[in-house]
């Protein structure tokens, strides 16, 4: 193999990389919150970049759907509403059940394997946090063989976009009494994916996103009394904001 001497160009995109996946880490993780302002000086210094790599990093978060970009203001965690989740999970009531539907016939045995090693896990979790990435992982998982690459980024963006909601809504509902609790969803849709039942699982899809928005409908306030949406950028001055920027950080969340 010819030793390439690395480029500022190649080293400029592994910053951009890195810099995305701690970013993409925090959020998903609950480090970095919603609606919170991310300045680029301040990513920059804390990677030791230049403001390049960091513009290059935030534009890919947002293509994911978990970063918010305002020409002149900045970058926010993206944030949705109790509504804009309903409208979310409708949606995902449509598109997830295809990919699951397409998924199934390709999924190995190996797959399979690691679908039931995680379902037993989401069974004996005892805290939210662990919950979520795992439910995150199952999902994500059995929908990854359809050979529809398309669809399958849509649904990536829009379990991202909901991430911080979901957390809430796991914690103030499926586990309001408590962890570990079962989910029968989880484990019937198991078991049509083991028998190789493409339009069961599908079906088990729907079911179980459809379950979900309707408790979210049950709960949400009513449109008239949800706060203003803040995937649309906050104001520059909201004092309320959460801002990691060179000035002030209440904490790191690439070190919490």
């Amino acid at each position: 193999m010819i030793d390439v001497p690395n480029s500022p160009e190649a080293d400029g995109r592994l910053l951009s990389v890195r810099i995305a996946d701690d970013i993409r880490r925090a959020v998903l993780d609950g480090s970095m919150l919603p609606g919170t302002r991310v300045g680029q000086e301040w990513l920059a210094a804390k990677f030791g970049a230049s403001r390049i790599p960091v513009r290059e990093a935030l534009r890919q978060l947002q293509d994911e759907g978990l970063v918010i970009l305002a020409p002149n203001r900045g970058a926010w965690i993206a944030d949705v509403t109790s509504q804009e989740s309903i409208e979310v999970y409708k949606i995902r009531e449509a598109l997830e059940p295809l990919a699951m539907a397409e998924s199934v016939p390709h999924l190995s045995d190996e797959d399979i394997s690691a679908l039931e090693v995680t379902v037993a896990r989401l069974e004996r979790v005892d805290s939210v946090q662990e919950y979520i990435p795992l439910d995150r992982a199952f999902h994500l998982k059995a929908y990854s063989r359809a050979p529809l690459p398309h669809l399958l980024r849509t649904i990536e963006r829009y379990w991202n976009t909901t991430q911080h909601f979901r957390r809430w809504f796991v914690k103030d509902s499926l586990a309001k009494d408590g962890l570990p609790f079962s989910d029968p969803q989880h484990l019937m849709l198991v078991e049509m994916i083991r028998a190789r039942d493409a339009e069961g699982a599908a079906s088990i899809v729907r079911l179980h996103i459809r379950r979900t928005r309707l408790l979210i409908e049950k709960m949400a306030p009513p449109p008239k009394e949800r706060p203003k949406s803040r995937q649309r950028a906050p104001p520059i001055a909201a004092d309320s904001q959460t801002s990691f920027d060179a000035d002030a950080s209440p904490h790191d969340p690439f070190t919490a």
